[in-house]
């Protein structure tokens, strides 16, 4: 049995229900702890109230400090914190070397530096009497749930611009990877973070989840996760009128014009719909492509997707492990094998492999062709590695397509014409539109999007608007017990 939170700076353990935690490679339990109830959320909330006053106040410089501080703890402990990513995941090795970790160690140290630049409106005399002043101040405490899909990172994505704006952060990880979650909050502490600024507790959502976003305690909610639960927690926060931040599912469509550079699209494809082994809310999902040039991307996705090494996440050499979980690789079958039903075929993958992997929730890299617009698998996410491929022949009903989705997450246009990259790029519906490529992320840059994938900013300065509130600060210039105005009050009085 081991710790499940990190409260007021201390670790602990929960009284819940107890919750394994899976290596989905082989369907072995890893670690076991007891999930936190209710008491232990009030715990982390009190310890979040007493935080604050004294965190909100700290000059940036401090806090700045003590972040950059962070930064090099992770550092230290980077490949502690890939392994233990890549066994509660699946996620290859390499994957979380080199993507995972580094780039959030990379997160915490923007935030270090974007701490100091809190900006506001500069201060002015919009009116003749007066000055007005633009103050950006923390909002309190904040309630965050992150997804399992990526532990870390979706962790640093919730905590960084939060503290770094001055807030204290009750966090709830997913509860099959709260491994690294826990080793960010050490990390914390090693770096000198005020107990009580961030406070980590663990348990299932409709327990542990529902108990903090339902709690009148914070200021603001932030949600990472499936719209489905996302609509589900923007209820419980406008009973409360709490301040809501949501990123939600995706279906990002792969835009191939005639034009198109082909190799480097069919490549692109399929590093942009296996990444993180499809569980990735931005990942390719639907390549619409140019009718003369289907064939040939159909046939170069088809045999690179054969290529890809499926095997034992801790290998170096493997390129694409497990999915996250038994639930999941099944959840992602289904929806393939409903798919190949109603008319869909499968020119690749489609199946769970045999032999050794088939102890783990392993599935094939998947390419399906001649699925409906309107089907599921073409509408819905699917959080796996399938790409469905479709023809258009006008760039009008390429975005059209594209666009023919409820989600706007992310979204890329593959063409060598600059006119046809930027007509794209204005008119899909998504919050980061990629032009020649798919997937790469960067601090400086925000994430979020649109329509039913939420509404937010993670990452980058913009981040801020959510973690902030603005207040105006209008002081008189005259110094006269009678302004101007009152006369429409009082009259000639």
């Amino acid at each position: 049995m081991t710790t499940s939170n990190y409260i007021g700076g201390k670790a602990g353990v929960g009284q819940g229900p107890e919750v394994n935690v899976v290596d989905p490679s082989n369907g072995k339990v890893i670690r076991t702890y007891r999930s936190d109830d209710g008491q232990s959320v009030e715990a982390a909330l009190d310890a979040a109230h007493d935080a604050f006053p004294e965190w909100s106040r700290a000059t940036p410089a401090e806090r700045s400090g003590i972040l950059h501080r962070l930064a090099a703890e992770l550092e230290a402990v980077a490949e502690d914190l890939a392994q233990a990513e890549t066994a509660q995941t699946g996620k290859p090795i390499r994957l979380s070397r080199e993507f995972d970790v580094p780039g959030s160690i990379d997160n915490v140290a923007f935030f270090a530096g974007a701490a100091r630049r809190l900006d506001g409106q500069a201060a002015a005399e919009y009116s003749a009497d007066h000055t007005s002043v633009i103050r950006r101040q923390a909002i309190g405490v904040v309630g965050s749930i992150a997804p399992w899909n990526y532990p870390l990172q979706m962790a640093v994505w919730k905590v960084l611009p939060a503290v770094a704006a001055g807030n204290t952060v009750v966090l709830k990880p997913a509860e099959i990877t709260p491994l690294t979650t826990l080793m960010l909050a050490e990390a914390c502490e090693r770096a000198g973070l005020p107990a009580g600024v961030v406070n980590i507790v663990n348990g299932p959502g409709p327990s542990t989840g529902e108990s903090l976003v339902s709690s009148r305690r914070i200021a603001m909610t932030s949600f990472t996760g499936s719209t489905a639960v996302g609509r589900h927690i923007a209820g419980l926060a406008a009973a409360n009128g709490t301040r809501l931040h949501l990123e939600l599912g995706g279906k990002a469509p792969f835009v191939v014009y005639d034009d198109a550079d082909l190799e480097a699209a069919v490549r692109g494809a399929v590093a942009a719909a296996l990444i993180n082994t499809g569980q990735d809310c931005t990942a390719a999902t639907r390549a619409y492509v140019h009718r003369s040039l289907f064939d040939d991307f159909v046939g170069g996705v088809a045999n690179l997707m054969r290529r890809v090494r499926l095997g034992v996440p801790t290998d170096p050499e493997t390129d694409q492990g497990p999915l996250v979980s038994f639930r999941q690789r099944d959840r992602v079958a289904a929806m393939v094998d409903r798919a190949v039903r109603d008319g869909a075929r499968a020119v690749t993958g489609g199946r769970a492999p045999g032999g050794a992997l088939a102890e783990g929730a392993y599935y094939e890299p998947t390419l399906l062709v001649n699925a409906d617009q309107r089907s599921e698998i073409v509408q819905e996410e699917t959080f796996g590695p399938v790409l469905v491929a479709l023809p258009f022949d006008s760039d009008s009903e390429a975005l059209q397509l594209a666009n023919d989705v409820p989600f706007g997450l992310a979204a890329s246009a593959w063409t060598r014409d600059v006119y046809r990259a930027q007509e794209a790029a204005r008119s899909i519906e998504a919050g980061t539109v990629w032009i020649n490529d798919h997937i790469p992320i960067i601090s400086e840059m925000p994430h979020g999007g649109m329509k039913s994938s939420g509404y937010g900013k993670d990452m980058s300065t913009y981040s801020f608007e959510e973690y902030t509130q603005v207040k105006h600060v209008m002081s008189d210039l005259t110094g006269r017990a009678a302004k101007s105005w009152h006369t429409t009050i009082y009259g000639d009085i």
